[in-house]
């Protein structure tokens, strides 16, 4: 079913000439999220690859890993960071290379609507989709894992621009590492791999501390390390800070890199993406 070839031009160019800026991007917000929808294996893969990873890590670890802290509630935390770069970096990745080898995207750049619009079409695809399954996710880790929601304020606004900035990060990087995949088919060769890696070094499904110093130090350079360690200084006691490398969440830091990523991600974006596929020869 080739549900990326539905929104070619003829969705968005006559409405281009009448509405306005907003209408538009919503417009086209709400056809990403129906393509989204559309596709029944990223659908199952975003929603469900992170309580599927909890069901089966709670199942194997349930001791605590520091007083008051079990190993399932500190691996929620990394889920939920991991939930978030899925449904941006992985699925934009991935995605807008197939969009790209089908003409969808060149179609696109032929019709009157600006080209931003389809960019806030993406990033209001990835905040619903991100929104949907974060809730779902704290849903079944509260029923199923007694998972303790922030009880502050400061928590909940410290959870807030974690996750903005990590998930801006993040979808700006996954919309310029789609410009490394040549074909359609090379999109998840590509930025699975990489995601992985990331997954394995940052402190998602080990405990950060306990991982070699030199691995420590290169997921440090990446946004996702930062995401987690936000998310962990909102779900987890104070106290645990002190487990931390730097001996506290160091939560300046954490704003400070995932906003460096943000920048790196835009210049990138500007530099890198291409609305063609490129062609040997």
């Amino acid at each position: 079913m080739t549900t990326t070839t539905k929104p070619a031009a003829p969705v968005a160019a006559a409405p281009a000439r009448r509405l306005g800026a907003g209408a538009l991007a919503l417009r086209q917000g709400r056809l990403e999220i129906t393509q989204f929808l559309r596709s029944r294996e990223s659908v199952v893969f975003t929603m469900g690859f992170p309580i599927i990873m909890i069901l089966i890590f709670a199942a194997i670890f349930n001791d605590e890993i520091a007083p008051g802290v079990s190993y399932t509630q500190y691996f929620i935390t990394g889920m939920i960071a991991t939930g978030l770069m899925t449904v941006s970096f992985q699925n934009l990745g991935i995605w807008i290379p197939i969009e790209r080898d089908r003409g969808v995207l060149k179609r696109y750049r032929g019709t009157p609507m600006p080209k931003w619009v389809w960019f806030a079409g993406k990033v209001l695809m990835v905040v619903a989709i991100g929104i949907a399954e974060t809730a779902l996710l704290l849903a079944v880790s509260v029923a199923l894992f007694d998972l303790k929601l922030p009880d502050t304020a400061a928590k909940w606004a410290t959870f807030g621009w974690v996750a903005v900035l990590g998930v801006t990060a993040c979808t700006l990087c996954g919309i310029a590492i789609s410009s490394l995949a040549r074909t359609a088919r090379s999109g998840s060769a590509v930025v699975t791999p990489v995601a992985l890696v990331l997954q394995f070094i940052s402190g998602v499904f080990f405990v950060f501390t306990s991982l070699p110093t030199w691995m420590q130090q290169v997921a440090a350079l990446f946004p996702l390390k930062w995401m987690c360690q936000g998310l962990r200084s909102v779900f987890l006691p104070d106290s645990f800070g002190g487990q931390e490398p730097g001996g506290s969440f160091e939560l300046g830091k954490v704003a400070l890199v995932l906003a460096a990523w943000c920048v790196i991600g835009l210049v990138l974006c500007l530099t890198t993406f291409r609305w063609t596929t490129k062609r040997d020869g």
